[in-house]
């Protein structure tokens, strides 16, 4: 076999291993497959590359071009993952544990570029939340906004999965603007390497947005500043010896850690033998302990059921577990392969030996380990799963991980222990729970939530579409509180925001206008050369406003509405139960009655460039219209969003006023708007 020497990529340049390299012993057959690290990095430099050329060239972008950006990369690595593939084995695992890994990883970055195409503006400026009055007169208004950090994300990543762990990190990170730093775990760096030449032999990312750093990174973490971040994922002990450091502390650096944490699964007290509930919980749990070789941080290292049910779950993973074929992860008929290499091996065994004391064996014994194309110099275990029946007396169950193909069976008397029993994990990234009792669902959540970063519940309902306990998904948030780190990754837009920076602006509307990119009310108002829905996207502008001639509106136009809709509220028909009715002073008009006169007042009919309305947001009533009441209406242009290559969005902001000038309602209408005529 032809060595593997994994290079680093420093300042657009690729740097080979040093003579200090570190040989990598492959888990398989346990000889060696690579050599890496080793060389002298500038690392002063790779990080002035960083922000001095990569940040600038990528907050020049708008944030859809920084999607479109991504895309294009996951599109490109998706054509080329079969190279990925062909290298996966060398880690000790499975196809299907690969598919987790690189298909995961490409997954994860379509779904982060699709979030900031369809969440975040086409601009440079992430809006957060609503505008706040600050003043009685509307002159002095405050804003919150998002924008990129200006210095470089040093991302350092466990070794588990070499690529789902890079691409999960950079997603969010260039979709917010800031440059990266990429540090692979050794073990398995060279399939991190292969993924991240494919990144740069792209050419899609301008220069200095990504870098790649191939053993240490030296005193890298001593030169960080306030603008830069670091995202961490690994175990809590290392997590802990890299926060405490002085210089990150002292300025404040960002620190995001995703611990492995001690994972708990509850079997709920309705799920009894022979439900599909019950088939399901045994199904995940038997997965989570074989699938990479029980080598995720997400993976259940303690099940939790009811004390009747221990026997039965017992005997039915045993069961489950017992037809397990291991072995060498290249030969398609098995099913789990080794850990990440013998120090991990001798690391689990340590840690089972350890869990000793306080529970038996109930599968796993390594002397009848029966391996399928490999030998006994590999990294290789059987599925173990023990069993502790005094949960409460014990404390290294909850305490200790055993970071492989190990969990540990407890019972539990009632609801309240099943969650105490959970929290007692130290928080963890997620739990578990099986059942089809809503209320059970309730109780659990309510009572363990708090400790956990996810909470993932199925029974007989979902069981076809739920993703899996251990399967963190780019849409929902990937972390927990405690052991498990206190920090947070994806969550869509979630994760996008740890890389930029939180500001609270205040002025006027026509200066939070500027700011954001959007017309904020009170802001100036432009009269346009005709009607603005005669022209095309790009000769729109912000802020360009109409304002329509009054309609009055009749008793007939009301009772035309009702009998035509078939909404015969009492509000619009009985003028004495309407009085009787605080909120109305009579007989008013109907809501929707309102929009459609003021669609009418403010629509251009003929054809044109708008193609669609396609909806609205916000609405709200303010005041009630009724019978002889005139409304006239103005239609701003309050945002605009390329969407495709032949139209884009135009949100128009749509107030409506009566003939006191006061207003009666507001909406957000959305147009699609094509580029030509």
């Amino acid at each position: 076999m032809i060595m593997l020497r994994p290079a680093s990529y420093a300042m657009a340049r690729w740097v080979g291993p040093g003579a200090d390299a570190r040989a990598v012993h492959g888990p398989v057959t346990g000889e060696q497959i690579a050599e890496a690290g080793g060389a002298a990095l500038d690392v002063q430099g790779m990080l002035d590359w960083a922000r001095g050329t990569g940040g600038p060239a990528l907050r020049a972008m708008t944030f859809h071009e920084r999607a479109k950006m991504i895309k294009a990369v996951a599109l490109y690595l998706g054509e080329r993952k079969e190279e990925l593939y062909a290298l996966n084995p060398l880690t000790g695992a499975t196809r299907r544990d690969g598919a987790i890994d690189i298909d995961g990883g490409i997954g994860t970055m379509m779904v982060i570029a699709s979030k900031g195409r369809r969440e975040m503006p086409d601009g440079h400026v992430y809006v957060d939340g609503e505008v706040e009055g600050l003043s009685r007169g509307g002159s002095f208004l405050g804003q919150h906004i998002a924008v990129p950090l200006q210095g470089v994300a040093v991302h350092i990543n466990a070794f588990n999965f070499p690529v789902w762990g890079m691409l999960e990190k950079l997603a969010p990170t260039l979709l917010a603007g800031m440059p990266a730093i990429v540090k692979p775990a050794t073990q398995t760096s060279y399939l991190t390497e292969a993924c991240f030449r494919m990144i740069v032999e792209s050419g899609l990312l301008p220069d200095g947005a990504v870098q790649l750093v191939i053993g240490g990174v030296g005193d890298m973490l001593d030169r960080l500043g306030p603008q830069d971040a670091v995202a961490f994922t690994g175990s809590a002990d290392t997590a802990l010896h890299l926060r405490s450091n002085a210089h990150l502390l002292r300025n404040s650096v960002r620190f995001h850690a995703e611990q492995d944490s001690l994972n708990a699964t509850i079997l709920g007290p309705d799920v009894t033998p022979g439900s599909a509930a019950f088939d399901q919980f045994i199904k995940e749990a038997a997965s989570e302990i074989t699938v990479k070789a029980g080598q995720k941080c997400t993976a259940i290292r303690r099940m939790i059921v009811p004390q009747a049910q221990m026997e039965a779950v017992s005997e039915a993973l045993i069961a489950r577990l017992s037809g397990t074929k291991v072995g060498d992860p290249a030969d398609e008929t098995v099913r789990m392969g080794a850990l990440a290499s013998a120090a991990q091996k001798a690391d689990v065994l340590g840690k089972v030996q350890a869990l000793a004391g306080e529970t038996i064996r109930l599968t796993g014994d390594p002397e009848t380990l029966d391996l399928i194309g490999a030998g006994p110099e590999g990294a290789f275990l059987a599925p173990t799963l023990l069993r502790c029946d005094d949960p409460d007396a014990a404390r290294a169950v909850h305490e200790l991980e055993a970071f492989g193909p190990v969990s540990t069976l407890m019972p539990y008397r009632d609801l309240d222990h099943a969650s105490a029993l959970a929290n007692r994990g130290g928080g963890s990234l997620v739990a578990s729970l099986v059942t089809d009792d809503p209320q059970v669902a309730r109780s659990v959540a309510l009572g363990s939530a708090a400790w956990h970063g996810r909470l993932y519940i199925t029974g007989a309902g979902s069981a076809k579409e739920a993703t899996g306990h251990g399967a963190p998904l780019p849409h929902m948030v990937h972390g927990g509180p405690g052991r498990a780190g206190g920090g947070e990754e994806l969550g869509g837009i979630r994760g996008v925001l740890h890389y930029m920076q939180r500001t609270a602006i205040q002025g006027s509307p026509d200066v939070l206008s500027a700011i954001t990119g959007q017309w904020t009310q009170g802001a100036s108002e432009i009269k346009g050369p005709d009607h603005p829905f005669q022209r095309i996207f790009d000769e729109i502008s912000i802020g360009e406003t109409i304002h329509t001639a009054p309609r009055t509106v009749t008793l007939d136009d009301i009772e035309h509405f009702a009998h035509f809709t078939g909404d015969t509220f009492y509000a619009h028909m009985d003028e004495d139960a309407a009085k009787a009715n605080p909120f109305f002073p009579g007989r008013v008009a109907h809501g929707y009655l309102l929009l459609s006169f003021a669609a009418g007042l403010f629509v251009q009919p003929d054809p044109g460039p708008v193609l669609a309305n396609t909806g609205l947001n916000g609405l709200s009533f303010q005041k009630p219209v009724s019978p002889g009441d005139s409304i006239s209406v103005r239609l701003t242009a309050k945002r605009k969003t390329k969407r495709t290559d032949t139209y884009g969005e135009v949100a128009w902001n749509v107030t409506l006023t009566n003939q006191d000038g006061d207003q009666v309602a507001e909406y957000e209408l959305l147009t699609m708007v094509s580029y030509s005529r």
